[in-house]
Order: structure tokens, then sequence, then C-alpha cells
């Protein structure tokens, strides 16, 4: 990530001003699996999509969470308490895919139409027709029985939403927010670092994402895969230790009372000064890294780097 407006952005505000009205994902999930199997589902527009995040509530952390056991537990922002997670659907547009992207999947595979009709299908490895697809409709969906769908040649969880538009198609991936930060954590830095690092980073990210899911950037995505917004790489760039970072802090983002934290970084402290200096706190991944390697905790990295904030931990609302 290289730059972008330093900001806290309340959910609720952000829904209300697009008119939409969420429900939560996790309540709805059994449902979606169901639909998978049954029949192809259709597509989700930006409203329903939305649903997802309505009722959700931060539930913050209280101070007696923090630890007191070093000197730099006065850095450390205190750990919300652990509770069911809540997996969201993060729609990211893959902005490097190109205009006619050679697209597959690693097991079978269905093209089908908003409202689940059967466009095209195939085998592991042999690739979508975009000609035809041409014809098809003014958008489609390819999802998948095996393990990942493929954009020339590189694994994504989750599906494709597929969007013509002048001169070519628009690529959209529509994946589990657990399984992007898994990805971000890797493509934004390397997984053999601290893991303490990787984990302040999945933080990091996990609250970059949300603050765009309550602003998205386009009516059908809420943020690239560049660093203009975050590095992704799909599945590519996830290991099972950028899944780790991104397990073990499920769900936690930073908040400014009662907001999400746009929470900005970059790669160390000349580039986050002059890209992000003028907007507010920026975390320097390499000064993340040499913290943890100094002992420093994911919570205390974070409290270091974005003071005035605090952790909380998404959960489900009521209905």
């Amino acid at each position: 990530m290289l730059a972008g407006p330093m900001a806290v952005v309340a959910v609720a505000v952000g829904f209300a001003a697009q008119g939409l009205a969420p429900r939560p994902y996790g309540a709805a999930q059994g449902e979606l699996l169901d639909a998978l199997i049954d029949t192809p589902p259709p597509a989700q527009d930006t409203t329903t999509a939305a649903e997802q995040l309505r009722r959700l509530e931060a539930r913050r952390a209280t101070p007696q969470a923090t630890s007191t056991s070093t000197s730099t537990s006065r850095l450390g922002l205190a750990e919300p308490e652990a509770g069911p997670g809540v997996d969201l659907e993060i729609r990211v547009a893959l902005l490097g895919a190109g205009a006619n992207p050679d697209l597959s999947a690693s097991g079978a595979w269905q093209v089908v139409s908003r409202d689940g009709q059967l466009l095209q299908q195939g085998g592991a490895g042999s690739s979508v027709n975009l000609n035809e697809l041409w014809l098809q409709g003014p958008e489609a969906w390819l999802q998948t029985s095996g393990t990942s769908v493929l954009v020339n040649g590189r694994p994504y969880g989750g599906r494709l939403r597929l969007i013509p538009e002048s001169g070519g198609l628009r690529v959209v991936n529509h994946v589990g927010l657990e399984t992007y930060i898994g990805a971000v954590v890797g493509a934004e830095m390397p997984s053999s670092w601290s893991l303490e690092a990787l984990r302040a980073q999945a933080v990091a990210a996990r609250s970059y994402a949300l603050a765009h899911m309550a602003r998205p950037a386009n009516r059908h995505w809420h943020l690239g895969d560049t660093t203009r917004w975050q590095a992704y790489k799909g599945l590519s760039s996830s290991n099972e230790r950028t899944r780790q970072a991104a397990s073990s802090t499920a769900g936690m983002i930073l908040s400014y009372q009662g907001a999400i934290v746009e929470s900005l970084y970059a790669a160390n402290r000349q580039i986050s000064l002059e890209a992000h200096g003028h907007l507010g706190a920026s975390m320097s991944q390499h000064g993340a890294q040499d913290l943890a390697m100094q002992g420093y905790r994911y919570n205390q990295i974070l409290g270091h780097y974005y003071q005035g904030a605090s952790l909380a931990r998404l959960k489900a609302g009521a209905s």
C-alpha cells in the first residue's frame, strides 16, 4: 500500500449514505452453501452484499485485558475477548487481469448467469470461452467445485464475477474476508517475518478492508488488488504462516470512537512519512518487524503506530 486518505469510517453511516439495508452474512451462510449445492446462486449486487455489515457490532476491549508483563505494555492496545467470528464476503477487482484473461479452475467449473442459468461448464484446466460469454448476457459468474478459480493461471479463492465493459472484461473476486486477509499479509510482507509483525499486518489490512467495504470504490467492487489499495495476489501469496496471522486475529480491527480506522501503512518509515505524514497515523512494515524482533507483540506494535486507537472484534448483531 502506498497512499490513501486517512479516515475513520462509521459502517452504519456509510451504508445509510448509500441507501442500503444489510443483513448479517454469518446467519445466511448455511443457506448460501445449500444454494451452491442445489442450484447456482444468483449474483449478489451491491445492496445484497452490503447487507452483510448492517448488524455487525464492534465489541471493544476492556482496559483490564492489557498485559502488564513488560515495560512496553504501555504501548499495547487492549485485546478484545474471543468470540464467534463472522466471515464476510469482500469484492476485489482484479485490475491486472487484463481485458481478455484466461479463466479456468482447479476443478470442474460452471459459468452461470445472474439468475442462475447455466451458460458454460468445463473440467479442471479447461478455459472459459470468452467469445460466447459476450453473447450470453450483461454479466456472469464463474464458480468451481475445486479449491480455486484461476485467472491467467493464478489461483483465487471464492468465485469470480465477470462484467463486460467497453473494450474488455472486468473480473471481480468475491471471496471470504479472512481468506483475503491471509493473502494480503503474504503479498504485503515476507511470510518469513516474525508472526507478531504478520499479525499486526493482518489487523491493519482487515481494518483497511472493512473501511472500504463501508465505502466501496465502485458499485461492483470494494477495492482493487494494486498498491493503490492493498497488494493482493490470490492464494499464491497465502501460506500456513499468513493464514495463521489472519486466523489468530480473526475479526479484529482498529477502532476509534466506535468507527473503523482506515489503517494506512507503507514499507518503511520514510515512505510512510512521505505518503501519509500529512494524513495521520501510518505503520512502517519494516518498523513493525524491527519491533517484533525486540519482543513486541502485535497489539504493542499497533499501539506504537496507531496511538489513540483501540482494538475491536466484529461480531454478528441481534436480528
